[in-house]
C-alpha cells in the first residue's frame, strides 16, 4: 500500500493507515526530517490519545493512554547496542499487545517481533510525503 499526502491531509492518512490490517508493532523508516514523529502523532490522535505527544528521543519511550489501551512510541536512535534496549525492558512493551510505534528500529533488528508492519516515509520534491506500508 502506498499513499502520497501533504501535512494538511495527515489526520486522514493516519485514519486510512489504521483501517489497514496492520500488526500492532510498526517500524517507521525514513531520513531525519521525513515526518516519522509527525505521522506517529497523527496515528496516536486517531487512536484517541488526548495528551500532547512528543518525540521520546531522550526518554527512549513515551506511553500514552488511547481509547482501547496504551500506545508506546519509541525512538531508539541513541541506543549504542541492543543490550541497552533489553536494559529498559523493551521486550515487555513489544509483546504487550498494545500499539508500539518504533523510530530507528534498524538499531534493534534482532529484538523486533516477527509479526510487525513497516511504514517507510519519503519526502518528495514538492514537499509532499510518500509512505509505503508493508
Amino acid at each position: 500500500m502506498e499513499y502520497i499526502y501533504n501535512l494538511n491531509e495527515i489526520d486522514s492518512i493516519a485514519q486510512q493507515i489504521l483501517n489497514q490490517n496492520l500488526a500492532k508493532v510498526i517500524l517507521f523508516h525514513g531520513e531525519m526530517g521525513a515526518g516519522k514523529t509527525t505521522l506517529i502523532k497523527a496515528l496516536a490522535k486517531a487512536l484517541g490519545v488526548k495528551k500532547a505527544t512528543s518525540s521520546p528521543t531522550f526518554s527512549l519511550v513515551n506511553e500514552y493512554q488511547a481509547k482501547d489501551g496504551l500506545v508506546y512510541h519509541f525512538d531508539v536512535y541513541r541506543l549504542k547496542n541492543e543490550s541497552e534496549a533489553f536494559d529498559f525492558g523493551i521486550e515487555d512493551y513489544l509483546y504487550s499487545g498494545n500499539w508500539c510505534f518504533i523510530e530507528w528500529a534498524e538499531k534493534i533488528p534482532n529484538l523486533i517481533p516477527e509479526n510487525h508492519s513497516v511504514i517507510t516515509l519519503e519526502v518528495l520534491e514538492n514537499g509532499n510525503r510518500k509512505i509505503r506500508i508493508s
